[in-house]
């Protein structure tokens, strides 16, 4: 769990670290979004993230890349590294700061800084963030809090096998019948890696899902079709095509965010949202279960209507594109006209 720093009052429920998710920053304008992380977990934004903001042309390239951006932005972030994220629910003795709630419309954004008062000594400790388009989160303030052993024995650190299981599938749709929002995310996030990786070149898609479901949002940036740089799926219990693809598309390790490699593999990898890449290799029946119980066991109807799809195909998120590209080195030798 996290305490004040100053005076020592819990401010958390016991948690255990993940993976910072991949859509964090990055939602649906004018919506309201569920809590970003699980109940009793915790994740650490290693970039500058928050307020205070200074203008790219008041920063200059050189500071920038010293705060992780690598290209023209509007505005570089100034707050601190390595900022913890929980769930509202988690958190613990904080209360709002009424001075500090401004926010765009549904909610509070954080806009100017810290929020959230520790009520054992005043502190201002935490961000809360619930506005339309934020993922709710809580943000401890590295520098306000410290880390306390809850007690409590620790379950099994995230691993591999995490993504055989079915909750860990993120489906494509929405419960409102809407493509997720972390799809849309991921994707976007996921396309910024393959650009850097081929340097804008055309790609040639594997059949099967992936092309299904992501073909139209890599054709929002890149050319597609025979010819060009080979890209295919592999990770845990799912080994690379042979001959290997110029590009492997590989899971993020859900505790610490590093693509998955094979042993002895050093070809590209480009990471993906692991839950997103479960449902793409792991999708499981979708169809329900037979009401009656007539059918002997193992038996599944095959009359069962399809999944409903939105009207329009799946895009990708604009801004988990830009944000992911300016925030990665080789952005800065990309061809002229790919970026």
């Amino acid at each position: 769990m996290f305490a004040c720093a100053e005076c020592g009052t819990e401010l958390t429920a016991p948690v255990s670290r993940v993976a910072l998710p991949v859509h964090t920053h990055h939602g649906g304008w004018e919506e309201l979004h569920p809590p970003l992380m699980e109940a009793g977990t915790y994740a650490v934004e290693p970039r500058p993230s928050g307020p205070p903001w200074r203008p790219w042309e008041e920063v200059g390239a050189e500071e920038a890349a010293r705060r992780g951006v690598y290209a023209p932005v509007y505005f570089v972030s100034f707050g601190a590294r390595n900022r913890i994220v929980i769930a509202p629910g988690d958190s613990r003795s904080m209360g709002l700061i009424p001075e500090r709630c401004e926010g765009y419309c549904r909610g509070v954004d954080g806009r100017t800084g810290p929020n959230l008062a520790c009520e054992g000594c005043g502190r201002a400790v935490a961000t809360r963030v619930d506005d339309c388009g934020s993922w709710q989160t809580v943000w401890l303030e590295p520098d306000e809090v410290v880390r306390r052993p809850s007690g409590l024995a620790a379950g099994p650190a995230p691993d591999w096998g995490d993504l055989a299981r079915a909750e860990h599938r993120v489906p494509p749709i929405e419960i409102d019948g809407n493509w997720s929002r972390r799809w849309e995310a991921a994707a976007g996030v996921a396309l910024a890696h393959l650009v850097v990786a081929v340097d804008g070149e055309p790609v040639d898609l594997p059949p099967g899902p992936f092309t299904e479901l992501l073909g139209h949002a890599v054709s929002q940036y890149l050319a597609v079709g025979p010819g060009g740089r080979s890209v295919g799926l592999a990770g845990p219990g799912i080994p690379a095509p042979r001959p290997r693809p110029d590009v492997l598309l590989v899971p993020r390790h859900p505790l610490t965010g590093e693509p998955w490699r094979a042993p002895g593999d050093e070809g590209v990898v480009v990471p993906l949202d692991s839950g997103v890449w479960a449902q793409l290799v792991h999708p499981g029946e979708t169809s329900p279960m037979p009401a009656t119980g007539v059918l002997p066991e193992g038996v599944l109807r095959d009359d069962y209507p399809l999944p409903p799809y939105p009207w329009y195909p799946l895009s990708a998120h604009e801004g988990a594109f830009k944000s992911t590209m300016t925030a990665l080195p080789g952005v800065r030798t990309l061809r002229p006209g790919v970026f």
